[in-house]
């Protein structure tokens, strides 16, 4: 292979090379931290003017290199996240990257921050809540409130309505028991013809007429 080949061969290689690391989008920058809790973290960041960004990808791991997790979320515009499952009081390192048409940027520079402690979740609960990713999940949480006091407000008419239906059903049961007792305690009617047995009145009707014949001889 001639040098003049070689040469061409290694232009068009590294011109595409140049030309897929130029569509790159650049590091994040700003990148913060901020609703510091004793499990959880929002970090957000902004993005370099004119990169097409679809994307994000976070590393976050332990200080102590004992844990190490990777985030990667496409098709959103998102510059922020929050950081579930942490542990507390406890020192963390992150970075994070634009994903764009082409691939990854580089990574932002690293960030260094450490969770509070769990006597501090109180104060953590005062904090700025302009956060949208917390907005939105406390959102969530009341709407999620507000379906089970509709859940509950129908439950409970039902059981009204039941209980209502149950206690109708019982006063007619009542009624017709009574209805009934009356009917079999009502006393005989005073012009019926009473009957007797052996000899009595309907017997005296239909005895028998013996006739006596005496013969007398001559």
């Amino acid at each position: 292979m001639t040098p003049i080949l070689l040469h061409v061969i290694f232009m068009l290689c590294g011109g595409h090379i140049l030309h897929a690391g130029a569509n790159r989008p650049s590091a994040p920058i700003n990148v913060s931290i901020t609703h510091l809790r004793a499990d959880s973290a929002t970090v957000s960041w902004n993005i370099v003017d004119g990169d097409v960004v679809i994307g994000y990808a976070i590393s976050q791991q332990r200080q102590d290199g004992l844990a190490q997790r990777f985030i990667r979320e496409v098709n959103t515009s998102s510059r922020a996240c929050v950081l579930w499952n942490l542990d507390e009081d406890t020192d963390y390192i992150i970075q994070v990257q634009s994903i764009g048409l082409h691939g990854e940027s580089q990574a932002s520079k690293r960030i260094h921050f450490r969770t509070l402690e769990e006597s501090d979740r109180f104060q953590s609960s005062l904090m700025d809540q302009d956060d949208p990713s917390v907005e939105g999940l406390d959102m969530s949480r009341q709407l999620q409130t507000g379906e089970m006091v509709i859940i509950m407000t129908v439950l409970i008419m039902w059981a009204a309505v039941i209980a209502l239906f149950c206690r109708q059903y019982d006063i007619i049961k009542d009624n017709d028991s009574n209805n009934h007792s009356k009917e079999k305690a009502k006393p005989p009617s005073e012009h019926s013809t009473p009957e007797y047995h052996n000899g009595g009145l309907l017997g005296s009707k239909f005895q028998r007429t013996t006739s006596s014949i005496s013969i007398i001889k001559v």
